[in-house]
């Protein structure tokens, strides 16, 4: 059966579920204050880049399943649920979660309801989130409407978020309220119909803090494979195999287990902090996230000192060329990413930086002032002294290493992804090869 329903905040989160939903047959209102990136919807652009994503919102514009408005009063009147999914971030200080952009949405959205309405947190928000939010809406809530509010957290990877979406490993609902709870399941019934999908319905507390609870796991999880990678350079074993070895015992998985060069993006750092200050507020020691964070700190430092390590001890002069500059790839997410603490690093000892990344991100120029971004991956290798491949974009494995290392000053490549091995780095013509966790050369 098809539901009504608005999402408010067109952001990756926002606008990647409200995209989804359509495709599962509701209609859906997207809206958003920003005049641009709604204007830039309704000519059939994307204000993001995620793979897919431009097909799956043409498909449904022109099927008359979603649109796209900046009247927040307009779009949320007689609908069944509104989606808030804005913006949460770090509050300058304190590692808490800002929430004014959350309580702001209720309130609004309460002001202009009629009839029954469930207002779902897509944003992810601390514990005790949800329940500030359902009492702002009922402050703000006409006498002939009725309120309820569930807490329904997204677990979307950026790059693959509308694959994670349309084929979750569950849905997490925090529900109280029977009719709310009928509403999600209405919702993301063509989900669930034929089993393959668990929607799991707690307190709305709980699922609050589920989607903390899994970023941070991960992040943790991440951290540990790159001390291991360390461990491994120390003693001549093979990080790669290490952990496949992992990986087959069940218990622990193959996901999250490549090392890199550290974790960032807008959702394990902000959540990290999140969760900690959480627990400090509640009286509760974080010592495993909170070394987490630590450790990622220093991991990231320590590929600075890695580069440097390749150029001899001194990039003073030197020409380094630099893949990717968003923080994973298959997105252009710069928030939080390695490469704005390494890049500038290694610009402050006198290293000139030219980057490429297939994405173009928009930020770059303001984000990493003085590196020069071009437009091909050979454009970045011409003269360099150093390679670096920083960031994990699957297409970099198609690229013809011996093609740009012919065009370098010196053949060097320093690997952060493990995206070669020295085999293939020593064909394609590099004379020092560096990665992580292994035997270097």
């Amino acid at each position: 059966m098809r539901v009504r329903v608005t999402m408010v905040g067109t952001g990756y989160v926002g606008l990647v579920s409200g995209a989804c939903f359509a495709e599962l047959g509701h209609e859906v209102i997207c809206v958003d204050k920003d005049e641009n990136k709604i204007a830039m919807l309704r000519q059939g652009k994307m204000p993001i880049y995620e793979p897919g994503l431009d097909e799956l919102v043409q498909r449904n514009v022109q099927a008359g399943r979603i649109s796209f408005s900046t009247d927040v009063t307009a779009s949320v009147k007689d609908r069944d649920a509104i989606f808030i999914a804005v913006g949460t971030p770090t509050e300058n200080g304190t590692g808490r979660a800002d929430l004014k952009y959350v309580y702001a949405a209720a309130a609004e959205i309460a002001q202009a309801t009629t009839g029954f309405t469930v207002i779902v947190t897509k944003s992810t928000v601390p514990v005790g989130t949800n329940s500030r939010v359902f009492d702002i809406a009922q402050q703000n809530v006409s006498p002939d409407a009725r309120i309820a509010v569930a807490s329904n957290p997204e677990f979307l990877r950026e790059g693959a978020a509308i694959k994670d979406f349309l084929e979750p490993d569950r849905v997490v609902v925090g529900v109280e309220d029977a009719e709310a709870a009928e509403m999600m399941e209405r919702i993301y019934a063509p989900l669930l119909m034929h089993g393959k999908v668990p929607l799991f319905k707690t307190g709305i507390q709980t699922a609050e803090l589920i989607k903390y609870a899994a970023n941070a796991f991960l992040a943790v999880k991440i951290s540990f494979i790159d001390e291991i990678a360390n461990l491994c350079e120390a003693v001549g074993a093979n990080v790669d195999d290490v952990a496949r070895g992992l990986g087959f015992d069940k218990r622990i998985g193959q996901g999250f287990l490549n090392t890199g060069p550290g974790w960032g993006g807008s959702c394990f750092p902000k959540d990290t902090r999140a969760l900690i200050a959480t627990a400090s507020d509640a009286g509760v020691r974080s010592l495993v996230v909170s070394s987490a964070v630590e450790a990622n700190n220093s991991r990231k430092m320590d590929m600075v000192s890695k580069i440097v390590g390749a150029a001899g001890g001194d990039v003073k002069g030197k020409k380094i060329a630099v893949l990717g500059v968003t923080f994973k790839g298959q997105t252009d997410d710069m928030r939080e990413g390695t490469s704005l603490v390494v890049l500038p690093a290694l610009q402050a000892m006198g290293a000139q930086i030219i980057a490429y990344d297939p994405s173009h991100p928009h930020e770059a120029a303001t984000l990493l002032p003085g590196v020069t971004m071009v437009t091909s991956p050979k454009d970045a290798a011409q003269d360099a002294d150093i390679l670096v491949i920083l960031t994990d974009w699957m297409i970099f494995k198609a690229y013809d290493f011996k093609a740009i290392a012919s065009v370098m000053a010196s053949p060097v490549l320093v690997d952060l992804r493990n995206m070669l091995n020295a085999n293939e780095a020593k064909r394609s013509g590099f004379t020092h090869y560096v990665s992580l966790g292994r035997e270097q050369h």
